[in-house]
């Protein structure tokens, strides 16, 4: 709710028209009053907004009620409503401009962590040292080379002339390092080219969600450039949408020049199982195990659009079976948001993201799914937490966790987010 002390302030050179001036699409006094982005949006309702109340209430002038509303925190900004609106009004670029305008210690203090440890460590979001990172990657990779059929696997960091440059998601190498093995012994049975690089090698950047441009370009400019400089063919992003969405939007917002393709992991996955590489089979779900998928906003509707979908479920069903696929309704650039983009899971909000995840909760609920594939770190942490407090009955992994059970390869400590059905399948 809006502090009653407010007084409602109408402005003849404001919000309006700064978001008019700053967005091509921004010309908001186009509004149709249809309400078609509210009846669409999970946000609909928090905090007593929605995106049709409060894209009236900049036509109107009312900045002072607008420039401070903790709304534009829960917001996502998934597209979703600039998708639908049949005058394509871009609000998630007004939201983003209106979190910009905050004074930058005064905007959500996790999300702020999360940016500047990335900027000062030039890692990721957690702040590890690169040593650290390094350190992780040698031991787990000497742990992977016991395994039988993996006693060659090579990881290696800015080897100069590699075929891929890969990001990970911090999270793997902080938190739970065997998550790193499964991705590895994939690049391994294809026989890829590949290394990691080092200067901000995060597979992550609050800094795009805290509406922080300076850093936000900083963190995609070292990357392209150390990417370049190691000659790399494809800069080839890990299984996470807003990582994705923060280099693919960064290189062209910013013009930042660059030698290389970047392309997401999954569309690599679906062209292996394509060409034989990945031997995938689905003829150990012999139970009828169900699954279905979360269609990411970031790398669905905001970057790649359907065939990214599609690249997603033509995997997904190679490894799970066709017939053990659910579809949610709705699915894939028409999909909704599951509430943890945006910085939503850092913003503080807990109640409301839980809320907001309420849509995407009973969507799942709805297929009767086991499991929930999410190639997306924030969609896989909400989804999970949704799980938990609305009492779900599914459980979350990620897709390569599912392609190495389905090749026979999956070790017994890469197994955090199979349920027991799955836990202890083929040891």
């Amino acid at each position: 709710m809006m502090p009653e002390a407010i007084q409602l302030t109408r402005s003849s050179n404001g919000i309006s028209d700064k978001v008019k001036q700053l967005i091509p699409d921004g010309n908001l006094s186009a509004c149709l009053t249809c309400g078609t982005c509210t009846s669409g949006c999970p946000a609909t309702g928090l905090m007593d907004m929605d995106p049709r109340k409060f894209l009236r209430m900049a036509v109107f002038g009312l900045d002072r009620e607008l420039e401070r509303h903790p709304w534009v925190w829960a917001c996502t900004m998934c597209n979703r409503c600039y998708d639908a609106c049949p005058m394509k009004l871009n609000i998630p670029q007004l939201i983003f401009y209106l979190r910009s305008q905050w004074p930058r210690e005064e905007r959500p203090k996790g999300i702020l962590g999360s940016c500047d440890h990335h900027v000062r460590s030039r890692g990721g979001a957690m702040g590890v040292p690169l040593e650290d990172f390094q350190f992780t990657v040698e031991d787990v990779a000497e742990e992977c080379r016991e395994q039988e059929g993996f006693e060659e696997l090579t990881v290696d960091l800015d080897r100069e002339g590699a075929y891929f440059a890969l990001n990970q998601n911090s999270r793997e190498p902080v938190t739970e390092p065997d998550e790193l093995m499964p991705l590895w012994k994939i690049l391994h049975k294809v026989g890829a080219d590949w290394t990691y690089y080092s200067d901000m090698w995060g597979g992550e950047n609050y800094c795009m969600f805290l509406a922080d441009d300076a850093s936000w370009e900083k963190i995609v400019r070292a990357q392209a450039e150390h990417i370049d400089k190691l000659g790399c063919k494809v800069f080839l992003n890990t299984e996470c949408g807003h990582s994705f969405y923060a280099v693919w939007a960064g290189l062209q917002r910013f013009n930042i020049p660059h030698k290389f393709e970047f392309r997401s992991i999954v569309e690599y996955y679906a062209r292996w199982i394509r060409e034989g590489k990945l031997p995938v089979t689905s003829g150990w779900n012999t139970t009828g195990i169900k699954f279905t998928v979360q269609d990411p906003c970031n790398v669905v509707r905001k970057s790649l659009g359907d065939r990214f979908a599609d690249d997603l479920r033509y995997v997904v069903k190679q490894v799970v079976g066709e017939e053990n696929f659910v579809e949610m309704a709705p699915n894939k650039s028409n999909n909704f948001c599951c509430g943890g983009g945006g910085g939503a899971l850092q913003a503080g909000y807990t109640d409301e993201r839980r809320q907001y995840g309420k849509t995407k909760f009973d969507q799942i609920q709805a297929t009767g799914a086991n499991y929930v594939v999410t190639p997306c770190h924030n969609c896989h942490a909400q989804i999970e937490d949704m799980a938990h407090a609305h009492g779900g009955d599914y459980y979350t992994v990620h897709l390569w966790t599912l392609i190495c059970l389905s090749m026979g390869i999956l070790g017994e400590n890469e197994r955090t987010y199979l349920g027991p059905d799955l836990a202890e399948y083929g040891l």
